[in-house]
């Protein structure tokens, strides 16, 4: 592995990671409400999908001929479709997204579920480490893609312990519980556009290939 590729896959993992999404506010709003102990169960249970979903995008950079493309296409398009419905759920909330559904009393298993089900986690994970890894795709094999997602591991972790420093602290607490509404609609904004964008790509994808 170059010393490029080991940088870049880290980036890639990390951005995934501090971009705005159903997650990221789940735990805001639990580290405002609960401190930054039940914040770290939280984000540990979210990993198990992180490297889940960075292992799909990996796998996609890598291997997208032997996999085919229509697997991608299929998620890119589900993913993106239930993300343009959550932002407009969260554009149109009345209060803070993730207060009412992370569960203070398991935060352990809310991130698990999170991580798993993140809508976003898909089109994002994709569109990062294409972005920052696709350049070194000549150099990816299966041989080497363990140890590339050892490297993305790494930077999961970094993002997570950023994540709950920035989420802890007081005047982020007091920020989130009295603008949190504030916060969850612009990323609600966000959601929408991240998610026809991979709806688009499915599409012109698939219609490319027809």
């Amino acid at each position: 592995m170059t010393i490029g590729l080991f940088f870049a896959t880290i980036a890639a993992a990390m951005i995934y990671v501090l971009t705005p999404g159903p997650a990221f506010l789940a735990l805001f709003a639990l580290a405002a409400k609960e401190g930054r102990l039940s914040g770290t169960w939280f984000v540990t249970g979210h990993l198990v999908g992180d490297v889940l979903w960075g292992t799909l995008a990996l796998a996609a950079i890598v291997g997208v001929n032997q996999l085919g493309p229509l697997l991608f296409e299929v998620l890119g398009l589900v993913c993106g479709a239930y993300l343009v419905f959550l932002g407009i759920r969260a554009i149109r909330a009345r209060g803070a997204a993730g207060t009412a559904v992370v569960g203070a009393r398991h935060p352990l298993l809310a991130g698990l579920v999170f991580g798993i089900t993140n809508p976003k986690a898909y089109p994002v994970s994709v569109a990062m480490f294409t972005v920052l890894v696709g350049h070194y795709a000549g150099l990816l094999t299966w041989d080497l893609a363990p140890y590339v997602m050892l490297v993305a591991f790494l930077g999961f972790i970094l993002a997570d312990i950023i994540l709950v420093a920035v989420a802890g602290l007081p005047a982020v607490r007091r920020f989130f519980l009295t603008r949190g509404l504030i916060v969850t609609r612009l990323v609600g904004v966000t959601f929408v556009l991240f998610g026809a964008k991979s709806v688009s790509d499915a599409v012109q994808s698939f219609r490319a290939r027809a």
